[in-house]
């Protein structure tokens, strides 16, 4: 077997018990979808375009036809971020959207492989000033992000890439199911 996909096949063994997690977060997420919440999904990078990937699958759809549901990437909105991070630093652009969008009971996904992202870590203590209940994915445990955040999984590989391709599958498995709950 090819050695990146040897260590993609490691790390999704070593993360199946995590698969429960993710799915319970589905059913939570479908709740708070259908209730008529919203999602906002942040990260830096490829961590950015798998937040805006997973909010895609929300306001389209993943498997199934059905409604669309509130889910904003925060960094998708160029001239509020390049605003915000002139005005208040680029630490703040996630926090100050999170406070902007985000509604008690609203679900915010944090995406960072090395979990240390300062910006992400402040939309995370946002979304709890907020009362937005916060899920993290993380690259290996133990970071600061995993330890702020209601609940956090954290992939235990060494390379960003093989991190980034266990996330995509977690945030599948999420969309699932959500449109299961719902």
């Amino acid at each position: 077997m090819d050695a990146h996909l040897e260590k993609l096949r490691t790390a999704l063994t070593r993360v199946d018990d995590h698969a429960t997690t993710i799915r319970a977060w589905g059913g939570k997420l479908g709740g708070v979808l259908a209730a008529g919440g919203r999602l906002l999904a942040c990260g830096n990078g490829g961590s950015a375009a798998e937040a805006q990937h997973l909010t895609a699958e929300l306001v389209g759809r993943f498997r199934a036809d059905r409604s669309p549901y509130a889910a904003i990437p925060l960094h998708a909105d160029t001239s509020s971020l390049t605003a915000i991070a002139n005005d208040f630093g680029a630490d703040e652009i996630y926090a100050r959207q999170v406070h902007a969008h985000g509604r008690p009971g609203d679900v915010l996904v944090c995406l960072s492989t090395s979990g240390r992202s300062a910006n992400v870590l402040a939309a995370a203590r946002a979304a709890q000033e907020r009362g937005i209940l916060s899920w993290a994915l993380t690259g290996p445990a133990p970071n600061p992000l995993a330890d702020l955040c209601d609940d956090a999984v954290a992939v235990p590989a060494d390379e960003t890439a093989t991190v980034q391709e266990v996330h995509l599958a977690m945030i599948h498995m999420l969309c699932d199911a959500a449109e299961e709950a719902l």
